[in-house]
């Protein structure tokens, strides 16, 4: 449970239930002691101490949101929403974390980012009643919001249907779409995955260590990203929330994929063959 503990609001133990009981001991010793920290005032030393925690376990939700408040109570702003992001990333629904992301972009003048954090809040959340407060605060309502945010993606899904060029891509190589539109090169040469939206906005979508020699890609309905890693010799998957893992290993040179109902097929060079796997 979150409890209110003098001026900010600390999670005193692990409440996440989808990571609990994947928490290491080492991972909660180092949370307990920034709790203790921060009852003591020591607030550089219990931020310390949440960070290590979370080096240990990546996905302690708990540990990243007193992290993250204790970085908007010492007024570090812009430290605090990259914190609150990665809470996002790791569950859309905590809805706590989606209004502290509105809230810290607001005050740092990043008025369409706070909308479209808001626009994710449902009224049913227990924050609505402070997301709406903030909506009203910049003239707005949630209602209004919502409205703007979801015509920005049904304008986005619809790629602009006339002739171009993108230029200055490093080696690229296979290429999908996402049900928004979105396109994503494979960058064989720098080991990276382009992601080009319909306005033509182009940015770096993933570059890993696990990358390497991707060719073929491939996007499934829920929005997860599939890549045929030529010279790693697998198959990965980028799920829709940016986790990165080895869906099939011991893949020979994997060229071309594609996908058809919930089966994913590889080409493999290596082989002279095709692999069919269900997804």
């Amino acid at each position: 449970m979150k409890k209110l503990l003098i001026t900010l609001i600390i999670v005193i133990s692990a409440v996440n239930i989808t990571f609990a009981a994947e928490i290491s001991n080492e991972a909660k010793l180092q949370y307990n002691q920034g709790v203790d920290y921060y009852r003591l005032g020591q607030y550089d030393k219990a931020m310390a101490a949440f960070r290590q925690a979370i080096a240990i376990e990546p996905n302690y939700i708990d540990a990243y949101y007193n992290l993250g408040t204790i970085l908007e109570f010492i007024k570090q702003d812009d430290a605090a929403l990259v914190v609150f992001k990665q809470i996002i990333v790791r569950n859309p629904n905590d809805y706590e974390a989606v209004y502290k992301a509105a809230k810290l972009s607001q005050k740092l003048g990043q008025t369409d980012k706070a909308k479209e954090y808001l626009s994710l809040i449902p009224p049913t959340a227990v924050v609505a009643n402070k997301a709406q407060s903030l909506a009203n605060s910049m003239k707005t309502d949630l209602q209004t919001i919502k409205k703007e945010q979801q015509d920005k993606i049904n304008k986005s899904k619809t790629i602009t249907q006339t002739n171009g060029v993108y230029q200055n891509l490093a080696s690229p190589t296979g290429m999908t779409t996402d049900s928004n539109g979105n396109l994503y090169i494979a960058g064989f040469s720098d080991n990276s995955i382009l992601k080009i939206s319909p306005d033509g906005t182009k940015k770096l979508f993933v570059k890993d260590a696990r990358i390497n020699g991707p060719i073929g890609l491939e996007c499934d309905s829920a929005g997860n990203l599939y890549v045929a890693n030529y010279n790693g010799d697998n198959v990965l998957k980028i799920s829709n929330k940016g986790a990165i893992s080895v869906l099939i290993g011991n893949v020979k040179k994997p060229y071309c994929l594609h996908i058809a109902g919930n089966l994913l097929f590889i080409s493999s060079q290596g082989t002279n063959s095709v692999i069919r796997y269900k997804l």
